[in-house]
């Protein structure tokens, strides 16, 4: 009964693949065909959209366009790193990186898996049965397999200290690199208001004097030779209330003119458009503009009384604006608060007016949502771990009890249903992470990004992985960490079992996400949705942000299933190379043609791959304590425990030497650059930029409605790019 179940799964499993190899292929012959349509046609992508074809050659046939081409791949692979660096920016390159160090490591796993411990797994019972591979469950290709106290064992004990070196010299090579590139870039790039800016907190009232007269005074006293200008922050959430109204008003306007929308000529000015007197439509629509951009302005010459105790304090130099952030400015700590300034575009308003109790309320909400969300998303994986388990499915159903029994039924059902249910949970958690990060305070989008790629990581780990391991209730999942000696002997009993469900996931999460990725599905269907009904989007076309957020959190947890079952379950690591394999073509095309950053954070996303990678190492290696117990191998057991020991005491080492350069760049480059900069002819012309750079677009002067023309884009928006 247990290897019919075992080939129940296996069959199930060759189900999911098929379907998603299926809709890989889909996916790719039709994105090959997009690509091939003539350039004047919308494509996603910044690059596709500008093309200098003719109409003839738009509108004549051509077969060649119908027939997919993998043309695409070689234009994707095509562009050097520097290639990359140069025109994406360090963070596209830190992106690219993490997925070239994946392919390495798991290059190395598959090798070692597939060629040494899977057929060492195989092998572990009885050898005659060797071309019995039908009567075989998944089991008989993990280490579960290998009778215990057997010395077969230490080929996983020997594999795992190689893995665990050849994964820490790989991360310490990435170090090297991209740490020698981020000063690359920053010796090639042109100046940058972030360079020469910093944010000014906590800065004290003196009477009779305002914000702006205290700052000044301050910076002139005390960075008298580094000095250049300020800007002070003003309370406009009131104001940027009216721009947004007039934003929408001039956009309405605007199509009713061009009549894009069906224009009525008259309408009632009351109630919902159904009271009042009659007016025309238009004059009804430029008057309110009117209104509108009068309480604008006024309210703009009621901002000198609102300032806020904030500022955006610009140098001369790099290194002034340096010296400025990194010591202390008054001798009351709780006053005169520096940091580096984010990019102008970067700079997120809303909570520079937030007060202290109000940011530290709003850290605490934003963690109790957190656990709340993971606590609750345990209902979705007891719901998945039911489909996985056909035996416990007939339990809560009886009634499908025949239904069930049929073959093509239960395979799709144990093998594909549970993954792509649960992905289609997951699909929500990404926006919920970056609503929660924007609460906590954070002066800037990248910031926001960052903490939201940290929560989703947590949560991808604590609810893909721990939770679907760990069998039992929620509390039970708690009790297991409470007891940390217990914790070895518990994942490795758990771990190993689960390698089927993680097998699929990976290929219904990932080979179908890429997929679906490449030919960008979801925003396709909302397009096609909207046209449908008639709702025309207000907003016009923009680029997709790059969703570094949203991406690097899957790619190091599958990492991590990686590291976990290189020597349990060697299986998953051919699926796993897959999948990075065509993560790294299809995101190189991505960035190239479809994504454009908005911002650059200077690769801060690495610290959270180093990071990552170490627990996952950190966790194989428990896992492997356990397992050696037991498999009653207690000396490869107390063996392997030096290895943690280690392998954090790397982690230090690397952070020491190369983190600190995420961080903030060193004196040595910042003069050397601020040196460069002295023989440039344009400064002065960088330096006038660089006054207003900073300044809030709700501050702006700017006019809606007074000699509005089709052709007249909204000069507010001007200001706001």
């Amino acid at each position: 009964e247990g290897h019919n179940f075992g080939v129940m799964i296996l069959s199930a499993l060759l189900t999911s693949v098929g379907i998603n190899l299926g809709l890989c292929f889909l996916f790719f012959t039709l994105y090959s065909i997009l690509r091939k349509q003539p350039g004047n046609v919308t494509v996603y992508g910044p690059r596709l959209i500008q093309d200098d074809r003719s109409q003839e050659e738009t509108n004549a046939f051509n077969l060649e366009r119908l027939l997919p081409t993998a043309g695409w791949v070689r234009r994707a692979l095509e562009p050097t790193n520097e290639d990359i660096l140069s025109n994406l920016g360090l963070d596209a390159l830190v992106f690219i990186r993490v997925l070239v160090f994946s392919i390495r490591v798991f290059s190395f796993a598959s090798v070692v898996g597939i060629f040494i411990l899977l057929p060492v797994n195989y092998m572990g019972t009885e050898f005659e049965e060797f071309f019995d591979l039908p009567k075989k469950s998944l089991d008989s290709f993990s280490i579960s397999n290998v009778n215990d106290g057997s010395n077969k064992l230490w080929i996983h004990f020997s594999a795992i200290y190689v893995f665990t070196a050849v994964v820490c010299y790989l991360l310490y090579y990435e170090h090297k690199y991209l740490s020698s590139k981020r000063i690359d870039h920053f010796y090639s790039s042109k100046p940058q208001p972030h360079e020469f800016t910093v944010l000014v907190s906590g800065v004290p009232v003196v009477p009779e004097n305002s914000i702006s007269e205290t700052v000044e005074s301050f910076f002139r006293e005390y960075h008298s030779s580094t000095y250049l200008s300020h800007v002070v922050v003003h309370r406009t959430d009131k104001l940027k209330a009216l721009m947004n109204d007039a934003e929408k008003l001039y956009k309405k306007l605007t199509r009713v003119k061009s009549g894009s929308i069906s224009r009525q000529k008259s309408m009632r000015d009351g109630f919902l458009g159904m009271f009042g007197k009659k007016v025309d439509v238009v004059d009804h629509y430029e008057k309110k503009l009117e209104k509108l951009e009068d309480d604008m302005r006024l309210k703009q010459s009621l901002l000198a009384g609102e300032e806020v105790p904030a500022a955006f304090v610009s140098f001369r130099t790099r290194h002034g604006a340096a010296i400025a952030t990194n010591i202390q400015q008054g001798i009351d700590p709780t006053q005169w608060l520096t940091e580096p300034a984010p990019e102008p575009q970067d700079v997120h308003w809303p909570f520079f007016t937030a007060s202290f109790v109000r940011r530290w309320i709003s850290n605490v909400v934003v963690f109790v949502a957190f656990v709340a969300l993971i606590i609750l998303y345990v209902i979705p994986v007891v719901l998945v771990q039911g489909l996985a388990n056909l035996h416990q499915l007939e339990t809560w159903f009886p009634f499908l009890k025949s239904i069930l029994n049929i073959k093509v039924v239960s395979q799709v059902i144990t093998g594909y249903l549970p993954s792509l249910i649960y992905q289609l949970f997951l699909m929500i958690v990404p926006p919920i992470m970056l609503l929660l990060s924007s609460m906590q305070g954070y002066i800037s989008h990248s910031q926001i990004e960052k903490s939201a790629c940290i929560k989703l990581l947590v949560f991808t780990i604590w609810n893909s992985f721990f939770a679907n391991v760990l069998s039992g209730s929620a509390l039970y999942r708690v009790n297991v960490f409470l007891e940390p000696k217990n914790i070895p002997r518990v994942l490795a009993a758990a771990v190993p079992a689960q390698a089927s469900f993680f097998i699929s996931y990976v290929v219904t999460s990932g080979w179908t996400g890429l997929s679906s990725e490449i030919f960008r599905l979801v925003p396709l269907i909302w397009n096609f949705v909207m046209k449908l009904f008639g709702k025309e989007d207000d907003k016009e076309f923009e680029v997709p942000p790059t969703p570094f957020c949203q991406e690097i959190p899957s790619i190091l947890f599958f990492g991590l299933l990686g590291t976990t079952y290189f020597f349990l379950s060697p299986l998953i690591l051919p699926f796993l190379l897959v999948y990075f394999c065509l993560g790294y073509v299809i995101y190189r095309n991505q960035l190239l043609n479809v994504y454009a950053a908005k911002y650059e954070t200077g690769g801060k996303f690495w610290p959270i791959v180093h990071n990552s990678t170490i627990f996952s190492l950190v966790l194989m290696h428990v896992i492997a304590i356990g397992i050696f117990g037991l498999k009653e191998l207690p000396l490869a057991s107390s063996l392997t425990i030096p290895l943690p020991i280690l392998t954090v005491l790397f982690s230090i080492y690397c952070q020491r030497r190369f983190l600190a350069n995420f961080k903030s760049y060193p004196t040595e480059c910042l003069v050397n650059k601020d040196k460069a900069d002295a023989r440039e002819q344009n400064m002065s012309e960088f330096y006038a930029k660089l006054v207003v750079a900073y300044r809030d677009p709700a501050v702006s002067a700017s006019r809606y409605a007074r000699g509005i023309s089709l052709e007249d884009p909204p000069l507010l928006r001007s200001n706001q790019g």
